[in-house]
């Protein structure tokens, strides 16, 4: 298990393909977007950056990720005979069915196929290849070259043989897993959404401003960020994509805020966007 291709150059697919590059991967990095391309070399040069500063990373050790990770334009521009695929788009069922079909006639036989999706049925997603059983849900977690854990999610059709090859690739990530049984939204998808969702029905009801919210979670439960933080961390376009799929798949416990949706639609999608529930200088730090 040593070359990987991650499709998605957003913030999700940046950060996998960095910490897989730091831990001896050789990775392509699928961006098909010009501007999207210069924006995740920007993002990886910050995160070399940030490890030198910290004493993480060696300039030698630096210059090996830089050769380990190559941003590339097509799927047909990487290694078609890699060992792994993460595939971390934007959680759209038919924009996944086109890259999963486009991976299975690209990509060797022997290639594990993930999804990083955080909610969506990998038996689904592998029913859009000829090989579900080598089809697999590895969600990970924001910000990826911290955060030490990766839900690993069987199919109906995924083979024992790929649970463990999933397993292997997150222990060469140096990363914790937990299995679990595939159901929608899996086991923290679940638990955030409802959190996130619930915080936004509080501030439009008045209950506090979002920095009393976030102070309150943070401080009273023990959480590393407050669910406002979060959700402009993840994009609340993302948080609300994600619900109005478990609330499809699970039912009204899972309806979106309405505030949330008046957000998305201003465009005030986190910090990707410079203004979420807080807004954010251009690089990225909160003002």
């Amino acid at each position: 298990m040593k070359k990987m291709t991650v499709i998605g150059g957003g913030v999700m697919g940046t950060g996998i393909a960095y910490t897989a590059a730091m831990c001896g991967f050789s990775v392509s990095l699928v961006e098909p977007f010009p501007q999207a391309r210069a924006k995740t070399a920007q993002t990886i040069e910050q995160y070399i950056q940030k490890g030198r500063k910290k004493g993480k990373l060696s300039e030698e050790e630096a210059e090996r990720v830089k050769a380990s990770l190559h941003i590339v334009a097509s799927l047909q521009e990487s290694d078609a005979n890699c060992d792994v695929v993460i595939e971390a788009v934007p959680e759209q069922l038919d924009l996944k069915k086109k890259i999963f079909e486009e991976i299975d006639a690209y990509v060797s036989e022997h290639t594990l196929l993930a999804t990083n999706t955080s909610t969506m049925s990998p038996t689904e997603i592998g029913a859009f290849t000829k090989r579900p059983h080598q089809v697999i849900a590895m969600h990970f977690f924001n910000p990826v070259p911290s955060m030490p854990l990766i839900e690993i999610i069987k199919g109906l059709e995924t083979s024992d043989a790929t649970v463990e090859k999933a397993k292997m690739v997150a222990e060469m990530m140096k990363k914790e897993t937990v299995v679990v049984n595939e159901f929608p939204g899996f086991i923290t998808s679940r638990i955030s959404a409802l959190v996130g969702n619930e915080a936004f029905r509080m501030l439009q009801e008045g209950v506090g401003t979002p920095e009393e919210i976030d102070k309150a979670i943070k401080f009273g439960l023990h959480y590393p960020m407050g669910p406002f933080e979060l959700g402009d961390l993840v994009g609340l376009d993302t948080r609300l994509n994600n619900l109005r799929y478990l609330h499809e798949t699970l039912g009204e416990t899972y309806r979106p805020a309405p505030l949330l949706v008046k957000y998305v639609k201003a465009g005030r999608l986190g910090r990707k966007a410079g203004k979420g529930v807080y807004s954010y200088d251009e690089e990225g730090k909160r003002l």
